[in-house]
């Protein structure tokens, strides 16, 4: 692959403009709708984001105005980003599962003035919100079902229309739309994204062309992608992630960018396309292997035997493969045997066949994951940074993949480890701070290097090991640290478990609050004739309790420390979920969150006399209705 360096000289528009002159026929973006893919060239790329930009100036952005865009992952998301990029204006990224008054927190720090939304549903939120917008002067939608009653209210507008806007002008200010993608630089501020918001309310990073240019550069050196190679995107666009591979890789190499139907027919979409490579959050892995398992469990007996037997000798190969080391001959051919016979088929039913590699971030991925994948053919890999460093800045190589490490740095990435123990990082990636936030910017940036807030270390071989944030690591009442963080992982491994929150800080033991994954217990629980009605009923059954602490008894017997083991545990009634504030939005434990909303759970769980609990479970639905149940939470003290 040729040296792509130069192309951090470029600003996006002007990298999609030469991306356009170099390959102008080539298939850019593909879409999915109605059942048929769309598809759109570099040429009409960049075409869609001159009418959008010359629309944009139409109804007065302009530079260092902003943007912010919600909704499902679709090409006018790109086309208006770029578009009022072009223009030196930014975007910003909101998710589309951010409530009301959330987003309207958002949308005044950031200072925006228009709004993007995909669908009725995101319009709605801002018409619910409208009287606290004021520095909000229109709204356009993509999609105009269900808007027909504001279409009489000029706050609003159609993309179509605002396409109409731009060709209108395209004709007699073609000259001036190149001018102003001439005038882009690659550290002009291009891009707000929101952080994850895991201790409080999300900050908007500074982000640059040249951070997402760099990225996509450094990556590809050490993982090259070939031009005629497919990515899908069904990845949250507010997330870093999305607009790393969006804006940084796809512009650097000239991969085509596939777009599901909607967020719910993905995986189905994925078989289609058959992707090269693949990012996602560890719970799309978690969700992946457990539909593995039950493919695996509802299949004929002989095919169970022959799973168990080759996912064996895949786990062992794995081992040399992982670390680049040459097979036995016998345990090799055993190995390609198992793909053939048993693997290959099984990838090739959820459309990773033609996966050369796949990548994890966002949070840590348990160690027996990385084997699992490993194991079946997929060539799984462990990436770590964050937001501020435009998403990664260390991660595994092929042949040198330990799974409880993140890897190395990326080309012109340094790392170093400060004396308190936290990560710092310095790259041509890294933001150049919050907005409107200096004093947030100056903790973030001290001294020049990037405060990850994560404690960490580096090993023998040159890989970073992280251990937790600096904020969760905890020590017991004896002073002795662990990694919350770790445990859950450890915990999740299990098939039976989806979420689990460890407590411990200042405390005598470790303690659990565990979710356990519904469709795989309730295929279990069906399988030996247990009835059940509901999540919370089937998180009742004394049965599911005896299967969960079995689980947690077989990983505290294979725990490093004793002060590491769970001694108490309960399950908890209902599934974690973002929607409550439990989790952030790239599925991350608000930990303090969670303490102090089951407040009466945790108290329990350090008072050994309480051996069951009355509680008042509240449940909000869609609409905002709430209603409450009651639930009896039985603890389990384990053997220890």
């Amino acid at each position: 692959m040729e040296n792509q360096d130069h192309l951090t000289q470029y600003s996006i528009p002007q990298l999609l403009r030469w991306r356009m002159q170099k390959t102008p026929d080539k298939v850019a973006l593909r879409e999915k709708e109605f059942g048929r893919w769309r598809s759109y060239t570099w040429h009409e790329y960049y075409e869609k984001v001159r009418v959008t930009a010359l629309g944009l100036a139409k109804i007065g952005m302009s530079r260092d105005d902003k943007l912010a865009l919600i909704g499902d992952n679709i090409p006018e998301m790109l086309f208006v980003a770029i578009g009022i990029q072009a223009l030196g204006g930014i975007s910003a990224g909101i998710y589309q599962t951010s409530l009301p008054d959330e987003i309207a927190g958002i949308l005044d720090y950031l200072d925006v003035s228009i709004v993007f939304c995909d669908d009725q549903e995101q319009v709605d939120k801002l018409v619910e919100v409208r009287d606290k917008l004021p520095k909000v002067r229109k709204v356009i939608y993509e999609d105009p079902r269900g808007m027909r009653s504001y279409q009489s209210d000029d706050w609003f507008m159609d993309l179509d229309e605002l396409y109409r806007l731009g060709e209108a002008d395209v004709g007699t200010a073609a000259d001036t739309f190149e001018a102003m993608v001439d005038q882009g630089e690659p550290d002009d501020v291009c891009h707000l994204c929101l952080t994850s918001g895991t201790t409080g309310l999300p900050k908007g990073s500074m982000m640059t062309h040249r951070n997402y240019i760099n990225m996509g550069v450094q990556i590809t050196k050490v993982d090259p992608l070939e031009p005629e190679d497919e990515y899908l995107s069904f990845l949250p666009f507010a997330w870093i992630g999305e607009q790393m591979n969006s804006f940084g890789v796809a512009m650097a190499t000239g991969i085509s960018i596939n777009f599901p139907e909607a967020v719910e027919t993905a995986m189905e979409d994925l078989k289609e396309i058959g992707p090269h490579f693949m990012f996602g959050a560890p719970r799309i892995y978690e969700t992946i292997r457990s539909q593995i398992w039950l493919k695996i469990d509802e299949s004929y007996w002989l095919n169970r035997k022959l799973y168990n037997y080759f996912i064996r000798i895949g786990e062992r190969a794995a081992g040399y493969r992982m670390q680049g080391k040459a097979m036995p001959p016998l345990l090799a051919f055993q190995a390609w045997l198992g793909r053939q016979m048993m693997f290959r088929p099984l990838i090739n039913q959820i459309g990773l066949l033609r996966l050369r590699r796949a990548y994890t971030g966002g949070a840590a991925l348990g160690p027996e994951l990385f084997t699992f994948y490993q194991a079946i053919g997929v060539n799984l890999k462990q990436i770590y940074g964050q937001t501020e460093i435009t998403g990664i800045a260390y991660m595994h190589r092929d042949g040198d993949i330990c799974s409880d490490t993140v890897g190395k740095p990326l080309p012109e990435t340094e790392c170093k480890i400060s004396e308190a123990g936290e990560i710092l990082s310095r790259s041509p990636s890294v933001t150049k701070g919050y907005y409107k936030l200096d004093d947030k910017t100056e903790e973030l940036l001290e001294g020049d290097w990037l405060h990850s807030g994560d404690a960490g270390y580096i090993d023998d071989s040159g890989h970073l090991v992280v251990i937790d944030r600096v904020s969760d690591v905890m020590h017991n009442a004896k002073g002795e640290m662990f990694s919350p963080m770790f445990l859950e992982n450890r915990l999740k491994f299990s098939p039976y478990i989806k979420e689990a929150v460890i407590f411990g800080d200042q405390q005598p033991y470790v303690s659990a609050l565990i979710n356990i994954d519904p469709i795989v217990v309730g295929k279990w629980a069906e399988d030996r004739g247990i009835s059940y009605t509901t999540f919370m009923d089937l998180s009742a059954k004394p049965e599911v309790a005896e299967l969960v602490c079995d689980e947690v008894s077989g990983i505290n017997t294979n725990a490093e420390k004793a002060h590491f083991r769970i001694h108490r545990m309960a399950i908890l009634y209902k599934l974690l979920d973002m929607d409550d504030g439990e989790l952030t939005k790239t599925g991350k434990i608000r930990r303090k969150f969670v303490m102090e909303k089951y407040e009466d759970l945790y108290t329990a769980l350090y008072d050994p006399a309480v051996s069951e609990k009355q509680v008042a479970a509240q449940f909000q639905y869609q609409d905002g209705q709430t209603t409450s149940v009651e639930t009896t939470i039985k603890f389990y003290t384990m053997d220890n």
